[in-house]
């Protein structure tokens, strides 16, 4: 196995680590551990690239263990009553149609590019996710809800890149027979 492969295993790996340290109340660890998870996806495709070790395993599982990582820690975030449910059943439903597409997409042997929108929603995904993690921090010393408004900007960014998803690939659609 590749490092690039080696790194999104070891984001997979982080996911229940992080689960059960934030539950044992320790936020400020388990929001490192989710950093240092997130900052593995950037320096994974970065090596893949770079140095010619992009795979199918890494195509697959890279995205995947973003998912993961990301709606665990919205998950989480639901279950301590800082997210509102229907938040995250929107980010939620984005990831799975999104994903359900590029199926589709992959059973033609269509490879679908994550586009730009869906790249600002991860990063402000990551850049929410610890903010809520650590109860609004820094925001909380400006007095300005930076982990709502990161959050609420997560989910607008979700609907609108699904949206781009879906209209710029209707073609993987409608060439199933709808």
């Amino acid at each position: 196995m590749n490092l690039p492969n080696k790194l999104t295993m070891g984001r997979i790996i982080a996911i229940p680590v992080f689960i059960i340290v934030f539950l044992m109340g320790h936020a400020v660890t388990a929001t490192i551990i989710f950093i240092a998870a997130a900052a593995t996806d950037a320096l994974d495709g970065h090596i893949a690239r770079k140095r010619g070790l992009v795979t199918n395993f890494g195509k697959l599982m890279d995205p995947l263990a973003d998912k993961l990582l990301t709606m665990s820690a919205f998950l989480v975030l639901v279950g301590e009553g800082t997210v509102a449910s229907w938040i995250v059943v929107i980010i939620l439903g984005r990831e799975f149609a999104v994903t359900g597409l590029r199926q589709i997409a992959a059973a033609d042997g269509v490879v679908m590019a994550a586009g730009m929108t869906g790249k600002v929603k991860t990063v402000l995904q990551m850049v929410a996710i610890p903010q809520l993690l650590l109860g609004n921090w820094p925001g909380c010393y400006l007095h300005i809800p930076l982990d709502q408004i990161c959050l609420w900007a997560c989910m607008i960014m979700a609907v609108v890149s699904g949206i781009e998803y879906f209209v710029k690939n209707w073609h993987v659609v409608t060439s199933q027979g709808m």
